[in-house]
């Protein structure tokens, strides 16, 4: 029989700023979102305010001030490096690992004994290793497991850890969680499941599935068959991957002119690039797609986008600048005020599942490869940065991050300094 655990990390993006800041482990804590703009992340003391997920930041002015929140801004860089380290320490406890996302993952813990002890064993090793707050949630599916986990967060007389092998307390647990806190579960959902009196998990995991996969789709009828232990979801060690790539971002302050779109555009798609190489997958298509603010009420909506291919998938910077800089000429217009832009690669393809074309020269090919593994190599060493002319460093239209907190893990010269 399957058994699966769930480890969430603990309001990640907050536990990560409080890694290097103890003063703040009692305090109100929020991180922001790009911009500054929204609430994204909340220490519980917030919660606890009543603040929502992605309130405006505008919004809650007096209440920062009248409650001193302490306020973060995105620290993407130390976020990605601590869930990897979280990653590395599950690792040793399970052979089979699925990533679910930057601060969950699943382990599969078939054929364990003691469930419930090995779970403590997971977040207290987790605490001493890295400082970092997780529940755990263990049942026979991957949607029980995602229930515990529930459980494991909202009642704090379970200390953080839940197994659901028992399906007495499986009928209990999902007696208590509301229909719409079920793993894929949506809004919709919940509101057409309310219609039809299935207001608990419970009453989810009681109903008929013919009548569920009638009503809603198969993915619900597996959900059905999950909450009653029935595991139809394996575990995924290695996601399929990915058809498309988006790199986008709004700006901290519109952008009238054309230059610096062009070298907004350009460094965007040198990301993409260099996600690709990561990811060892080559594009055949591109489009670059640039728009105004749909909520400034003194300009007009604008948005245009502008698609082109390649004459075989290819993950080189250099070929893929150059087509984002004509597409975007194509789609350009004057006396605009963009608050956002961006780029999508589709047609992935891994790399060694290219079809060449007939002008195929394998030397050009080899010169290419040689050329971008060595800038690779230069900007993962730490020692410097490669980039092309038209990616500009000093980007006026970066997003605005003035709340940002140091990248400790990350950055010589942002390692905490111990004063004597």
């Amino acid at each position: 029989m399957p058994t699966f655990a769930l480890v969430d990390c603990n309001n990640f993006y907050v536990s990560c700023e409080r890694l290097f800041r103890p003063d703040l482990r009692k305090k109100p804590v929020a991180v922001l979102s790009n911009n500054d703009g929204c609430v994204v992340a909340r220490s519980q003391e917030v919660k606890n305010l009543g603040i929502k997920m992605g309130t405006p930041v505008f919004q809650i002015r007096h209440l920062i001030q009248q409650h001193g929140i302490v306020t973060f801004s995105s620290n993407y860089e130390l976020y990605g490096d601590i869930s990897n380290r979280v990653m590395s320490v599950l690792e040793e406890f399970s052979p089979h690992v699925e990533i679910y996302s930057i601060d969950e993952a699943f382990l599969d813990l078939s054929g364990m004994q003691d469930l419930e002890q090995y779970g403590y064993k997971i977040k207290d090793t987790v605490l001493r290793y890295l400082r970092m707050p997780v529940c755990v949630g263990i049942g026979p599916s991957k949607t029980l497991a995602k229930a515990a986990n529930w459980g494991a967060k909202h009642y704090p007389a379970v200390k953080s850890v839940v197994d659901l092998s028992d399906p007495q307390r499986q009928k209990r647990l999902l007696a208590l969680m509301p229909v719409d806190e079920v793993w894929g579960v949506g809004r919709r959902h919940a509101k057409r499941l309310h219609n039809m009196r299935i207001v608990t998990a419970l009453h989810l995991a009681q109903a008929t599935p013919k009548v569920i996969r009638q009503k809603f789709s198969v993915v619900l009828e597996r959900t059905v068959m999950e909450l009653n232990g029935i595991s139809c979801l394996p575990l995924e060690e290695f996601p399929p991957a990915q058809k498309q790539m988006v790199c986008s971002r709004s700006f901290s302050e519109r952008i009238t002119e054309f230059d610096p779109m062009r070298e907004a555009v350009c460094e965007f798609t040198a990301k993409a690039a260099t996600k690709l190489r990561a990811r060892k997958q080559k594009a055949s298509t591109l489009c670059v797609f640039i728009r105004t603010s749909p909520f400034d009420k003194h300009h007009p909506y604008f948005s245009n986008s502008s698609q082109g291919s390649f004459y075989e998938a290819t993950s080189d910077t250099l070929k893929m600048v150059a087509l984002a800089g004509k597409l975007l000429e194509n789609i350009w217009k004057e006396d605009q005020r963009y608050a956002k832009a961006g780029v999508m690669l589709s047609d992935l393809c891994q790399e060694d599942e290219v079809q060449h074309c007939l002008l195929y020269d394998a030397k050009d090919s080899q010169k290419s490869q040689n050329l971008m593994q060595a800038m690779d190599r230069i900007n993962q060493s730490g020692m410097g940065n490669v980039y092309l002319g038209s990616q500009r460093q000093e980007k006026e239209w970066f997003m605005k991050r003035e709340l940002l907190s140091p990248r400790y893990t990350t950055r010589w010269e942002d390692i905490p300094v111990v004063g004597v």
